[in-house]
């Protein structure tokens, strides 16, 4: 939940209100339509060695990862890289990727969205499909509205099953 923007726009999440997603170590902060459009915004809180998000790409927008605990593991295009606390990457759109948190560590990581795309839904979502209350082409129908277009990666495939 989100604080209502200030006279001046700003937009205040207070950390025990954002929802929480524990299933699959997300915590929803502050989405498209809460900053007029500028970027949607969350945190992963991922375990030892735990998947974040398969492969995927962004047809309108870059994401950006700023990792401040542990190590996270992120596709982007051919090639796996480590980021560790501190570590900054953008992923531009079109550019294939995925996360999850680097065999040794747990990862905690802020994921930014720019532009925005309303994609909480998606989440939970995500969260419906790995249950078992929803079936995966759930997600696979709404490819277009969360600007989130699934492919296969046999970097990340290989490199996830190394671990």
């Amino acid at each position: 939940m989100s604080i209502p923007p200030a006279a001046s726009g700003t937009v205040v999440v207070r950390s025990d209100e954002a929802e929480r997603l524990p299933s699959i170590g997300h915590v929803l902060l502050a989405d498209a339509g809460a900053t007029g459009g500028a970027l949607s915004t969350h945190r992963v809180e991922l375990g030892r060695g735990a998947a974040g998000a398969v492969p995927h790409r962004h047809a309108l927008s870059h994401e950006l990862f700023f990792v401040f605990d542990g190590a996270l593991d992120v596709l982007a295009d051919n090639e796996v890289v480590t980021a560790r606390a501190g570590d900054l990457l953008v992923v531009p759109p079109g550019v294939p990727h995925a996360f999850g948190a680097h065999r040794d560590s747990a990862a905690q990581a802020l994921i930014v969205i720019t532009p925005g795309v309303e994609r909480f839904d998606y989440f939970r979502q995500v969260v419906r499909v790995r249950d078992g209350s929803a079936p995966r082409d759930a997600l696979l129908a709404a490819q277009d509205r969360f600007d989130t277009y699934f492919l296969d990666s046999a970097v990340w495939d290989a490199a996830r099953s190394a671990e």
